[in-house]
């Protein structure tokens, strides 16, 4: 049985708030009522922010991170060490690196994992800007950061096998297994995440 609403709008509301990732229409109504009770300058705020983020947020032209300019403010930023390379998958992982506070190097998000399954393929992926990065020369070490899972190592190696191809020579390390195999990062605690970090490992080829 369809819901009934008793405006066009509300239900248009509801509609487009219960696309969000976990929203269901129950929780979209509830959020679309309590907009609703808001000041209009509250709501307004909620709509322009989001207008803005999707208008002006950009992708950093150098490590693909959100970015409010070309350059990232980790990219931009001369105290961070440039030797350093930490790959990604998305942007959720450079958060949670992040907010361990035991990373101070650069980022590379490749925004996924290698998965046939899924119909991604490394084309699709930002890992010959990866490559292009580390043969520019100054990279010491390349980070591989990924989730310990099938997709991560079958991405892991794939990077591996470009680099060497490339003549880059880096040191290639991965996350210590305090990570689970099978969790992902931004799941995991700050404790271990960081000493994660602290305790890489060499990755053989």
């Amino acid at each position: 049985m369809n819901e009934q609403y008793p405006s066009r709008l509300l239900e248009r509301a509801v509609g487009e708030l219960s696309k969000l990732p976990g929203v269901g229409r129950r929780t979209a109504l509830r959020l679309a009522l309590h907009l609703l009770r808001q000041e209009r300058a509250e709501a307004h705020a909620l709509a322009e922010s989001l207008h803005r983020l999707v208008d002006e947020v950009r992708f950093c032209k150098v490590c693909h991170n959100i970015s409010d300019a070309e350059t990232c403010d980790i990219c931009a930023n001369p105290l961070r060490d440039a030797s350093t390379i930490c790959v990604v998958e998305n942007v959720r992982n450079v958060l949670s690196i992040e907010n361990t506070g035991m990373y101070r190097g650069l980022y590379h998000v490749l925004g996924g994992v290698i998965s046939p399954m899924d119909g991604v393929g490394p084309s699709q992926l930002e890992i010959d800007s990866l490559v292009e990065r580390v043969a520019a020369g100054g990279v010491g070490e390349v980070i591989l950061a990924l989730n310990p899972t099938m997709e991560g190592d079958t991405t892991n190696f794939y990077i591996s096998r470009k680099l060497a191809a490339a003549g880059a020579e880096v040191r290639l390390t991965t996350l210590a297994r305090g990570i689970s195999v099978g969790d992902e990062l931004e799941y995991a605690d700050e404790v271990t995440l960081g000493r994660s970090i602290v305790n890489r490992i060499e990755l053989k080829q």
